[in-house]
């Protein structure tokens, strides 16, 4: 085991490459909010119809995200990554030749999905066993690709949408997004042993001749404490709104007379205040815990899903943009380090899975229902109050969650 300083420690190409990733599948993926209504009006669907292949996209990719958790595990981020940014990518380039419903749910929704499945859980479980000290801070640097992704990709596929149709947008982006993933891919490696390194401030994992002891709890021990599914709950009711938001934000700007372009602008904030929102909140995860930072989030989501009841100019939809663009941010940083804090990193990757679950069950739920809503009722006010109703719980959740107590390092 190498244990001398290097003057380059290869974490850091980890956490670049998993940036890059994630700028090309989340980036990609929240493009759908800007193909929403091009895609439904030409095809003449429902946006119940529409917005289920968003859906299933992430049920899916919340299923598949356990089983990608431990075949991370066992071995290791390249081989998943490789195929899950194959089926991402090829997803994404057949959806430029949908003319069925059947098509949409399987390209979009299935294919997608089993891509979808290997962007938070392989990459953020990566990156927690190359990093001790700083890992909130590493895991907010890398979630920022989606920010990234997302300012990029929404203004290209807005722009591309009206010049050349949603048909060759989707074949053009889904080119490059396919590339990105492949390549990328191939520069992950599962923890710092591989490379005779020990992680970043390791003195959670004890160095033992050429192998590192991984503590923890399994996952069958996980399931059995009360933070584990405080946690399950707590995302879940905060991606449902996000869910929601992320679909139907666009179309609802659309239908109160902004155009295309300037709605999907909306986006474009949103991306650009996540940067800042994951990195500086990964900061402060290492400085003043991970459970603070939740509800700091959780109180700005609130405030910003009760805005979106009022907003009906711009100004107010920027605003609303802000605030939901940090807090959604801001979420995602301390996720995977909280699992590491309260369960180790024995199964660090099967557990994060599992809670990543959830975060597709609520934005699953939070797309379709919203959907449901505007087309019983012809509007989104409903939707948007029952959004801002569950980050309340939420924050109520995260109020309860406590330390496990006396029980750290059992593998049981």
């Amino acid at each position: 085991m190498e244990t001398r300083k290097s003057r380059f420690f290869y974490g850091y190409v980890v956490v670049v490459v998993a940036f890059f990733i994630f700028m090309a599948m989340l980036g990609g993926y929240n493009t759908f909010g800007v193909f929403f209504k091009p895609v439904q009006t030409e095809l003449g669907w429902t946006r119940e119809m529409t917005s289920a292949a968003y859906s299933i996209t992430l049920l899916l990719a919340g299923a598949l995200g356990i089983g990608m958790g431990r075949l991370t595990d066992k071995f290791g981020p390249r081989l998943v990554m490789t195929g899950c940014g194959f089926f991402y990518g090829l997803g994404y380039l057949l959806m430029s030749q949908i003319t069925g419903l059947w098509q949409l749910y399987l390209f979009h929704g299935v294919m997608m999905g089993i891509g979808l499945a290997g962007a938070f859980v392989p990459l953020a479980s990566t990156v927690a066993r190359w990093f001790v000290k700083r890992r909130g801070t590493m895991t907010g640097i890398f979630l920022a690709g989606e920010g990234v992704g997302i300012i990029i990709m929404s203004l290209l596929a807005s722009r591309l949408v009206t010049t050349i149709g949603w048909s060759n947008s989707y074949l053009l982006i889904g080119s490059v997004i396919l590339a990105i993933l492949i390549i990328s891919a191939q520069f992950l490696r599962r923890d710092p042993s591989q490379k005779g390194l020990l992680p970043y401030g390791g003195s959670e994992l004890k160095a033992n001749g050429l192998n590192l002891v991984e503590t923890g709890f399994s996952l069958h021990a996980a399931i059995r404490r009360r933070q584990f599914w405080l946690l399950f709950a707590m995302t879940g009711c905060f991606f449902f709104g996000v869910g929601a938001t992320f679909v139907h934000i666009v179309p609802h700007a659309t239908d109160l007379g902004i155009s295309l372009v300037t709605a999907a602008s909306i986006l474009t904030v949103i991306a650009a205040v996540t940067i800042p929102g994951r990195i500086l909140m990964g900061i402060a995860a290492d400085r003043i815990g991970n459970k603070l930072v939740f509800i700091i989030c959780f109180i700005l989501l609130a405030a910003a899903l009760f805005l979106l009841l009022a907003a009906d100019e711009m100004w107010m939809f920027y605003i609303f943009a802000v605030l939901f663009g940090f807090a959604f941010g801001g979420y995602a940083a301390p996720l995977s380090p909280i699992v590491a804090e309260l369960f180790g990193l024995i199964s660090h990757g099967v557990i994060v899975g599992f809670i990543f679950l959830s975060d597709g069950i609520g934005s699953a739920l939070g797309s379709v229902l919203v959907g449901r809503i505007f087309d019983t009722t012809g509007s989104y006010q409903l939707g948007f109050l029952i959004s801002a109703v569950l980050c309340v719980i939420g924050l109520i959740l995260t109020l309860l969650l406590k330390p496990i107590s006396g029980e750290g390092g059992k593998n049981d």
